[in-house]
């Protein structure tokens, strides 16, 4: 099978577990809190991560990192998993599906902006126009399509949705100084973040979460969400001749996700969530593709 081929698979298979995902964190938050759902995840996720590297035979790797790495690591396993994951479900916690999970891809956008103060990249116009574009969808989906009013379901839930957006965004500007092996150090950041995220859950909602859906549901989560997508979609990048065309495949997934929603968790899908998300993702396929000689090719996240 040609290299493209074979990128174009592992790129969908990772658009497929991120089109489940959303519908996995509903049903989890039904019986688990935010902290427990990802003190659940993150423990599946290290066990997955580390299995990678063992059966790749790199498990040597996690030991032959710098000081500064390790430093490195323990930093950013605040950042991810701690903070963005938090945020995020949090944001599922209080808003449906089919308003949280649209919310969370405006993230490229927030990272076009921010790479311009610490990156040194320049905004273009079509940046500008996106934007607007963009959080004009954001307004319809939180308002429920009733956009003048600005009267939104849940405030709260939207802050987090879209302040998870700012922290996704961030750990890839800090990422692009991340000379760690991409899975080693995913793997890092987990394990570092594991012991904040157990306090936390000890010190709040404790660890009284004996139930088959959450755990179960938990456990999806950071295998697959936190652990298998990340690596497919890895190796989608590197084997990739034309890795626009595999990146295109995130647009399929918000819409996708719908699906899954719709028939898994049974909610109504509201035409203002059809209108919103063609507003976000036109906007983000604008301006990723129109003057742009290289496109995004990081993790779409949850």
């Amino acid at each position: 099978m040609k290299r493209q081929s074979q990128a174009m698979l592992f790129g969908l298979g990772a658009v497929l577990l991120w089109s489940t995902v959303a519908t996995a964190f509903k049903l989890s938050l039904q019986v688990l809190t935010p902290a427990q759902l990802l003190l659940v995840a993150c423990l599946a996720s290290v066990f997955v991560l580390a299995g990678v590297l063992v059966v790749q035979g790199r498990w040597h790797l996690v030991f032959r990192l710098t000081r500064r790495q390790y430093v490195q690591s323990m930093g950013m396993g605040l950042v991810n998993p701690c903070l963005y994951y938090f945020l995020l479900f949090g944001a599922f916690d209080r808003l449906p599906a089919q308003e949280a999970q649209p919310l969370n891809y405006t993230w490229a956008l927030v990272l076009a902006y921010l790479s311009v103060p610490f990156l040194g990249q320049r905004l273009r116009p079509i940046d500008l126009i996106a934007g607007l574009v963009c959080y004009s969808g954001v307004v319809v989906i939180a308002t429920r399509g009733d956009p003048l009013s600005l009267s939104f379901s849940d405030p709260l839930g939207v802050a987090f949705a879209l302040g998870s957006t700012l922290v996704w965004a961030s750990y890839w500007i800090i990422a692009t100084r991340d000379t760690r092996d991409p899975v080693v150090g995913l793997l890092l950041n987990f394990l570092c973040g594991l012991p904040v995220i157990a306090l936390y859950c000890g010190f709040t909602d404790g660890f009284d979460f004996l139930s088959f859906q959450g755990i179960a549901g938990a456990i999806y989560v950071g295998v697959f969400e936190m652990g298998v997508a990340f690596v497919l979609w890895s190796y989608a990048m590197k084997k990739a001749e034309n890795t626009a065309r595999v990146s295109n495949l995130i647009f399929i997934s918000p819409f996708l996700s719908l699906v899954f929603i719709y028939f898994i968790l049974g909610e109504e899908i509201l035409g203002s969530t059809y209108v919103g998300l063609v507003l976000i993702m036109g906007a983000l396929w604008a301006q990723q593709h129109l003057g742009r000689t290289k496109p995004i090719t990081e993790p779409a996240g949850g």
